[in-house]
């Protein structure tokens, strides 16, 4: 029963990212993004502006960095996202998404000079791999000439914004309650994105656009989070994060079922070297190695 709590979650978080490529069709990247956050903030504010406002003057000092927490994980990401949607797949912007962990190990090895295992380091190569094969469509070296596609690269650069806001807000951990966290930083998204959502072609809102952004903002932003955070405390954060590696799969199978997306075979052996890197990084290489011995 406690598994079901981030199963959910993932589930939510797939379907998301399959509806960031229907909502392509029907509303400017822009307007989603902006709508998104700001029908998230009038569900949260009921439970949360009063926490907030109990710890106001011990959350000032904090504001600048919910505001890179803010402008990393729900504006730059987010927007990145729907942008992608225009030009990729929604199956492709899962697998992608798969890469988060291995960027954030990345990132500290680079950036923050946290030191790496040579089983991480392993992992990332087996990872990149999967992701050459991925983005060249079976064909990694015609990635030479052809280069890599608009929708890819901008996940890409999407995955690794979300990446750099999850090491930071590990590092930072804002002592004021999770939904507190959350509320502030979906606050200063809101308003970051108001001149995003001014620069829009159209912010109307199709009745087919509709049913896209609830979900974006009710299902993604509040319901998963909290399933999320349910599943942490019922199977601890490294139990948990493991259903991540079920993102992939789960938007595949959906992109096919509600899109009619193709699944191809660089999807599977692309993403399989992915996760399979993904799992040698987090200490799966061990694990292997003591099931060998015991085998043995």
């Amino acid at each position: 029963m406690n598994s079901l709590f981030p199963m959910l979650a993932v589930m939510i978080w797939s379907a998301n990212t399959v509806v960031s490529k229907a909502a392509a069709q029907a509303l400017d990247p822009a307007a989603i993004s902006f709508y998104r956050w700001l029908l998230a903030a009038l569900i949260l504010t009921p439970l949360s502006l009063r926490p907030m406002l109990r710890q106001w003057r011990a959350i000032r000092p904090w504001l600048g960095r919910f505001a890179i927490l803010a402008a990393l994980g729900m504006v730059m990401y987010q927007c990145l996202a729907y942008y992608a949607a225009h030009s990729t797949s929604a199956t492709n912007m899962g697998v992608i998404c798969a890469l988060i962990p291995l960027l954030g190990l990345a990132l500290n090895a680079t950036v923050f000079r946290q030191p790496t295992g040579a089983h991480a380091l392993f992992g990332v190569a087996v990872s990149l791999l999967g992701v050459l094969y991925l983005l060249g469509q079976g064909r990694p070296l015609d990635l030479i000439s052809g280069g890599v596609n608009r929708g890819d690269a901008l996940m890409l650069a999407g995955s690794v914004s979300y990446a750099l806001y999850g090491i930071l807000l590990r590092r930072w951990a804002p002592p004021f309650g999770s939904w507190t966290n959350l509320y502030i930083q979906v606050l200063l998204a809101v308003l970051m994105l108001v001149p995003v959502a001014m620069s829009a072609d159209s912010l109307a809102v199709p009745p087919q656009g509709a049913g896209l952004v609830a979900f974006a903002g009710i299902a993604s932003s509040v319901l998963a989070p909290y399933l999320w955070m349910r599943g942490i405390q019922s199977l601890g954060s490294e139990r948990t994060a493991i259903f991540m590696n079920l993102l992939p799969l789960f938007t595949a199978l959906i992109a096919s079922a509600l899109l009619g997306e193709t699944i191809h075979d660089y999807h599977w052996l692309g993403g399989g070297l992915i996760l399979l890197g993904v799992s040698l990084s987090q200490g799966g290489w061990a694990k292997l190695r003591s099931l060998a011995r015991s085998a043995a």
